[in-house]
């Protein structure tokens, strides 16, 4: 027995659902009528100040983050075989290769066999330390620019501690650093060039 009763427009919202008719009305008006656009699926359209849009028959806003959420969300089939994606390994490598673990086996193992397995790993190789520098330069950034003249102690006690280090010379010291990294793997990827050739 259902705990709520069903009203006449939410099993007539339904119908509409069913049917494909997303854009039908499920009461009735009368006397009053608004000047009335049709969307269809995947139309994006602005409201009261709002994005809208219609996806899987229902009406929804449209945020900017919806391109990203799409990237972020592991799909429950993998889009290069349609086998469901439920192995361990499965989200990881979705989110580097935008496929299934026994896809990119399969895809590497190709690769092997054509003699191209070496640049690719050189390529993943070079996409990993961009990376890793990337988030290093930033991190080192930020921790410069947080304020550390103060301290609290194992006992709770708060400590101010004096003289720190000068952050001019730091930042300097960390921008030529990260500029030799930068620069060494721009050779690494160079490199990989070359041996193409």
């Amino acid at each position: 027995m259902l705990k709520k009763e069903f009203k006449r427009k939410d099993v007539e919202r339904m119908r509409n659902l069913i049917k494909g008719q997303a854009n039908e009305s499920s009461e009735l008006q009368i006397g009053y009528s608004t000047k009335k656009e049709n969307h269809k699926e995947g139309d994006i359209w602005e409201e009261n100040g709002k994005q809208w849009t219609i996806k899987n028959g229902i009406k929804q806003t449209a945020t900017k983050l919806d391109n990203i959420k799409k990237e972020a969300i592991l799909p429950i089939f993998c889009p290069s075989c349609n086998n469901i994606m439920k192995k361990q390994h499965d989200p990881k490598m979705y989110k580097i290769h935008k496929m299934c673990f026994d896809c990119v086996i399969d895809m590497e193992a190709k690769l092997k066999n054509e003699g191209k397995f070496e640049e690719y790993e050189r390529n993943i190789i070079a996409q990993n330390a961009e990376s890793y520098i990337k988030d290093l330069e930033q991190y080192l950034l930020e921790a410069i620019n947080t304020s550390n003249n103060q301290y609290v102690s194992e006992k709770g006690e708060v400590e101010r501690w004096k003289g720190g280090l000068n952050k001019e010379k730091f930042i300097k010291h960390i921008e030529t650093d990260i500029a030799e990294f930068k620069e060494k793997i721009q050779n690494y990827k160079n490199n990989i060039q070359d041996d193409k050739t």
